[in-house]
């Protein structure tokens, strides 16, 4: 058995830059839609505080890759042990002959994963002329969000007069996410207070907060806007109207996951949609199997839940990096 690499957080930080990681994400989500490979599983599993959840994926790129995603999701822990909410480790392992290749943190996978597939997401379904974006939830994934939005193509075109806002429902969390990642960025990042009027005026919504309650309604939203909803990625969390839902051209990841966790979860619950009132999956836009934006006046929402898919994507062009500039530490399981 050869030696297993692990790689810390920051190593994941410095090896996955989020061009390379919307590449991978990218090119995932067309294989699916083309069939190379299969769906991607989930499990889940609830604890007192918190819950487990594994997420797994194949994917083939120099050679066939399996990769398990264990995260442990406590959304208390902050406060009760001053510890990040999301905590665990991704497993990549050759799928050729089940030989463990890396161990790597999960934190930066997770958020530079989900990330990636918000900003692929805008890259095909946003408007090209999007003036104004609006980050909710001032937490650990915001700051990927915005990182990555910014480096999409048709966003770049702007990004000079682009404004972005800041909500969170903590106004001095908003004020210190903005004040930071705007002198990390060099922009202005202004945090705002009234989140009806800072959806209202913005043309690209990303919400990523841990809310068991939607928050961003029908009424808010003004047509042609592209929202990415980020935080539900378990049954009870819930971002998005349901009436806005059934009202806009809902996007998924991955439909049946979306189904049983996302914001489809809560419309479909609600009687306000139904399954098969998904226009598509995003591998399948990237694929050019299903269209993307039609009209300017047109709405969306991308219904991210975050998939194994994405995980795995990520995980290869992380370890193949590493691999490249001999980055991390060696170990061997068998001893």
């Amino acid at each position: 058995m050869s030696e297993t690499l692990l790689l810390s957080r920051a190593d994941v930080e410095r090896l996955l830059t989020v061009d390379v990681c919307m590449a991978a994400v990218e090119a995932a989500f067309r294989d699916h839609a083309l069939g190379k490979v299969p769906d991607p599983a989930i499990l889940a599993l609830h604890a007192e505080y918190g819950s487990f959840h594994v997420k797994a994926g194949l994917l083939t790129a120099d050679r066939p890759y399996f990769a398990a995603k264990l995260n442990a999701n406590f959304p208390q822990n902050n406060a009760r042990h001053g510890l990040p909410t999301i905590q665990g480790a991704v497993l990549l392992s050759d799928a050729g002959n089940g030989e463990p290749l890396a161990i790597m943190d999960s934190i930066s996978i997770t958020a530079l994963r989900t990330a990636a597939a918000s900003a692929v997401a805008a890259k095909y379904l946003a408007r090209e002329d999007s003036g104004t974006a609006l980050v909710c939830g001032c937490g650990g994934q915001a700051a990927a969000q915005l990182r990555a939005l910014l480096r999409v193509r048709a966003l770049l075109r702007v990004r000079a007069q682009l404004r972005v806002l800041a909500y969170d429902e903590d106004g001095g969390k908003a004020a210190s996410f903005a004040a930071a990642l705007g002198k990390e960025l060099g922009r202005t990042i202004t945090p705002v207070g009234e989140l009806g009027e800072a959806v209202g005026a913005s043309d690209v919504v990303v919400t990523c907060t841990t809310a068991q309650r939607y928050f961003v309604t029908r009424e808010m939203v003004r047509p042609g806007t592209f929202i990415a909803a980020v935080g539900a990625d378990h049954e009870s969390k819930q971002e998005i109207d349901p009436r806005l839902m059934a009202n806009a051209t809902v996007v998924t990841d991955l439909t049946a996951q979306a189904c049983l966790i996302g914001d489809l979860h809560h419309a479909i619950a609600a009687g306000a949609m139904t399954r098969d009132d998904v226009h598509a999956q995003l591998g399948e836009v990237i694929a050019g199997r299903k269209r993307g934006r039609t009209h300017a006046e047109e709405i969306i929402v991308f219904d991210s839940t975050g998939t194994g898919l994405q995980d795995v994507a990520a995980a290869i062009a992380a370890y193949r990096r590493a691999l490249e500039e001999g980055t991390g530490q060696q170990f061997t399981l068998a001893t």
